[in-house]
C-alpha cells in the first residue's frame, strides 16, 4: 500500500476547512499525513488545521498554485491527495485513491469532477454539468486526456519531482490544475475515475464578475500554455510515448499497458 498525503491550500477559509477536515478525519481509509497551507490568511484558518491534526505551512506568496506546490514540496507521502478548503470529500475518497492508483495501469494521476453544494438547484446544476461538464468534455478534447479538476484529484509523487519544475508554480494567474494538466509529459496518463466523489461549494457562482473572472483566467492560461508547449506538437510528443508506470522509490520506469480499468480516459 502506498503512503497517501492530502493537501489542502487555504486562504480566509476556516469555516470551510473545518468542514473538509472532519470529511478528511472520517475516511474509511485513513490519511498517513494532512497539511493545510496557510496562504495568508488573518482569520482562524492554521488554529483551526493545527486543531484537526493537520500540519500547517505558510506560504506568503499569495495564489492557489504556489500554496499548492509548497505543500506538495513538503509532503512525505507517495501520493498526493488534493483538495480545496471548501471541498468535501466522500467517506471512501481516500480508499478510491489507493484503489484506483493501484491499478493494473498505474495511471500517474486520478480526477473527477464534484457535485457543488450552496445556492440553488438552478446554478448547482448548471455548475456541475456545464462548467465542470464543459471542461472535461472541452479541455479533455485539447489535452487528448481527461483534465484534472483542482478540488479533487491524486497524482503521484515522483511525478511531482518531475514536473515542479516545468509547471509555473509561482504564477498566481494560471489555472493550476489546468497547468498542471498541460504539463503531463509523455507517457503520463490521466484518468477520470467517476467514483472519486467530492462535494464543492458553488461560491464560485455567486456573481457573473466572479465567474467571468474564472473564464477569462482559463483563457489565459491556454495562452500561456501554447506559447510554450503548442498543442499540436504536445499532442504529437505524448502519441508517440508508451505508457510508463513510477514506482517509489527512485523513478524506475517500466512499460505498460494501457488499461483504464472501466474507467474514462480519452484517447492520447
Amino acid at each position: 500500500m502506498s503512503t497517501i498525503s492530502v493537501v489542502i491550500p487555504s486562504l480566509d477559509d476556516a469555516e470551510f476547512l473545518a468542514a473538509c477536515l472532519r470529511a478528511i478525519s472520517a475516511q474509511t481509509r485513513a490519511a498517513d499525513e494532512v497539511i493545510v497551507v496557510d496562504n495568508g490568511s488573518t482569520d482562524d484558518t492554521a488554529a483551526v488545521a493545527r486543531a484537526a491534526g493537520a500540519r500547517v505551512l505558510v506560504e506568503p506568496h499569495r495564489g492557489i498554485w504556489p500554496a499548492t506546490a509548497t505543500g506538495f514540496d513538503a509532503a512525505r507521502g507517495e501520493i498526493l491527495a488534493r483538495l480545496d478548503a471548501d471541498s468535501v470529500p466522500a467517506p471512501d475518497w481516500l480508499a478510491e485513491i489507493e484503489r484506483r492508483m493501484s491499478a493494473r495501469d498505474r495511471p500517474t494521476v486520478v480526477t473527477n469532477g464534484g457535485t457543488f453544494y450552496g445556492r440553488t438547484a438552478l446554478v448547482r446544476w448548471i455548475a456541475r454539468n456545464i462548467y465542470i461538464g464543459g471542461y472535461f468534455t472541452v479541455i479533455g478534447a485539447l489535452l487528448g486526456h481527461p483534465p484534472i479538476f483542482g478540488s479533487n484529484y491524486a497524482m503521484r509523487a515522483d511525478a511531482w519531482r518531475r514536473l515542479r519544475h516545468l509547471v509555473h508554480r509561482d504564477r498566481a494567474d494560471v489555472h493550476d490544475d489546468l497547468d498542471l494538466a498541460w504539463w503531463m509529459q509523455p507517457g503520463m496518463t490521466v484518468v477520470r475515475d467517476r467514483g472519486l466523489a467530492v462535494e464543492v461549494s458553488a461560491r464560485p457562482f455567486d456573481s457573473a464578475a466572479g465567474l467571468w473572472r474564472r473564464v477569462r483566467m482559463a483563457f489565459h492560461t491556454m495562452s500561456v500554455e501554447s506559447r510554450e508547449w503548442p498543442p499540436l506538437t504536445r499532442r504529437a510528443e505524448r502519441r508517440r510515448a508508451p505508457a510508463w508506470v513510477w514506482e517509489a522509490p527512485g523513478l524506475r520506469e517500466t512499460a505498460v499497458d494501457r488499461d483504464t480499468d472501466g474507467d474514462e480516459a480519452l484517447p492520447a
